[in-house]
C-alpha cells in the first residue's frame, strides 16, 4: 500500500480526499481567463468550463481523486498548482488496463487507465503531481497491470516541475495520429515507475529530469525498464533525455535503460532514444543496459544512442552493448533540433 500511504498525507491538509463534485471559481477582469479549483471542487469541472483557448486553471493544495481529460478543443490551456511545490497538489486515481469499466463494456486498456489525459495542443502543466496508485498486490487476479498516470498527445505539450507517480507505464508520451510528430517537453520533472514507465511515439524531450526505478517484489531480473519508445519510422526524433539523472530504489543492475516497443498496430515503428549528458546510477545494468520486448525486433536494430553519460550505470564494459553518438552527431540531438520552431524553454 506504499502509494496510497504516500498520497494520503502528501498535501498536509485534513480532509484532502476530494470528490469529483462542485463548481470551479472564476476570476477575471482585464482580459484574465482564470479558474480556481479548491478542495471540495473538481479539476475536470474546471476543464469542462473552459470555453476557448488561453485559459489558466489554478489548483489549490489538496488531493483530488478523479480522472481528468483535456479534449482537443481546449487549446493553449495552462493547468498549474497554486504553489511552487508539486507535492502540494495531487491528482490521482486507480484504474488499470485490466480494470472493468462500470458500464460492463470491457476493460479500460492501457491508455484508458490514465489518471490524466490530454489531446489539446499548446498544453502547459506545472507545479503539481499526476499519479496512478493502482497496485498489483491489491489485484492479484488482474492480468492487465499497466496503470498510467498521464497519457499525453497533442503538439506543444509542456510540463514543468511535475511529478509523475505510478508503477507500470507511468507516462505515455504519444501522438494524436500515427503519421503526426507531436512534440512534448518536460523540464525539472520527476518520473518514477518500474516497467516501461516512459513510453510512446512522441517527440519528447526530457531536460534536467529525475527518473527513479522502484523496488519491485519479484525474483527475476530485469525488474523493469525506464524507456520503451515506439517512434514512427518517418520521424527522425523520438525520446531525448538530456542533463538528467536516473536513480533506483532497487538493487544494483536490476533495471535496463530501455527496450524497443514495436506495437502490433504499427509494426513499421523504428524506436528512437538518445540519453546524453545524464548521470546513470548503479540501478541500471551497465554491462547490458538494453533488452528486447520481442525477439523479432532486436534492440540492436533500433535507434538507441548515448553520449557523454556518467555514473556507475554508464560505465562502458562491453562497447557493442552501448551504442554511442559521435561528437558530430550529437549536434543533431538537442532540444532545439527535436522541438524545431517551438521554444518552451526560452
Amino acid at each position: 500500500m506504499r502509494r496510497r500511504t504516500l498520497l494520503a498525507g502528501i498535501a498536509g491538509i485534513s480532509g484532502g480526499l476530494v470528490a469529483a463534485v462542485g463548481s470551479p471559481a472564476f476570476a477575471g477582469g482585464a482580459g484574465r481567463r482564470v479558474l480556481h479549483v479548491r478542495p471540495g471542487g473538481s479539476v475536470q469541472a474546471a476543464v469542462d468550463a473552459v470555453d476557448g483557448p488561453g485559459w489558466t486553471i489554478v489548483v489549490h493544495p489538496g488531493t483530488y481523486r478523479e480522472v481528468v481529460k483535456v479534449p482537443v478543443d481546449k487549446a493553449e490551456l495552462t493547468l498549474r498548482g497554486a504553489t511552487r511545490n508539486p507535492r502540494d497538489v495531487v491528482i490521482v486515481h486507480d484504474n488499470a488496463n485490466g480494470t472493468p469499466k462500470p458500464d460492463g463494456s470491457g476493460t479500460y486498456g492501457t491508455a484508458g487507465s490514465a489518471t490524466f489525459t490530454s489531446a489539446a495542443p499548446g498544453l502547459t502543466v506545472r507545479d503539481l503531481t499526476l499519479a496512478n496508485d493502482w497496485l498489483r498486490a491489491d489485484h492479484p487476479d488482474t492480468t492487465g497491470t499497466q496503470a498510467v498516470a498521464a497519457y499525453v498527445t497533442g503538439d506543444r505539450s509542456s510540463f514543468g516541475h511535475v511529478r509523475f507517480l505510478a508503477h507500470q507505464d507511468t507516462l505515455f508520451v504519444d501522438t494524436t495520429a500515427l503519421d503526426t510528430f507531436d512534440r512534448q517537453y518536460f523540464h525539472h520533472c520527476y518520473i518514477e515507475g518500474d516497467v516501461d514507465f516512459v513510453f510512446g511515439r512522441a517527440t519528447a524531450v526530457f531536460e534536467e529530469c529525475h527518473f527513479h526505478t522502484l523496488q519491485r517484489d519479484v525474483d527475476f531480473t530485469p525488474k523493469g525498464m525506464v524507456f520503451a519508445p515506439s517512434t514512427a519510422r518517418a520521424n527522425p526524433y523520438g525520446i531525448l533525455a538530456v542533463r538528467s539523472r536516473i536513480t533506483s530504489g532497487a538493487e544494483d543492475g536490476a533495471y535496463k535503460l530501455a527496450r524497443p516497443w514495436v506495437p502490433s498496430y504499427e509494426t513499421t515503428a523504428w524506436p528512437s532514444l538518445v540519453v546524453r549528458d545524464t548521470r546513470i546510477g548503479p540501478g541500471i545494468d551497465a554491462v547490458a543496459p538494453y533488452t528486447n520486448m520481442r525477439e523479432q525486433y532486436p534492440w540492436q536494430t533500433m535507434r538507441f544512442r548515448e553520449y557523454r553519460n556518467s555514473g556507475p550505470g554508464a560505465v562502458i564494459t562491453v562497447p557493442e552493448n552501448r551504442p554511442r553518438l559521435a561528437a558530430d552527431e550529437a549536434g543533431s540531438h538537442t532540444r532545439k533540433t527535436y522541438l524545431r520552431d517551438w521554444r518552451p524553454y526560452a
